[in-house]
């Protein structure tokens, strides 16, 4: 996941027809952000991170919600 999530280069040293694949990975906004900030020393990308949070709430909720529905069941599969 590391190698797919722009830990050690930048999305830039990719070549054009992967970019978009790396790019849905959720890990390579933070990941991008955090160097933006640590290295760069430059505000983060501020609408980017809530569009990010909020997304991420509603994946939690509905991952929740979904588990919810389907609680008595998840005994016998595992």
């Amino acid at each position: 996941m590391m190698f797919l999530a722009l830990v050690f280069y930048r999305v830039t040293a990719l070549p054009e027809e992967f970019r978009p694949w790396i790019m849905a990975n959720p890990l390579t906004f933070i990941i991008g952000q955090m160097r933006e900030v640590l290295i760069w020393g430059r505000l983060p990308y501020w609408v980017g991170l809530g569009i990010y949070t909020l997304t991420a709430m509603v994946v939690a909720w509905v991952g929740y919600a979904w588990f919810q529905k389907t609680r008595t069941g998840f005994a016998d599969v595992l």
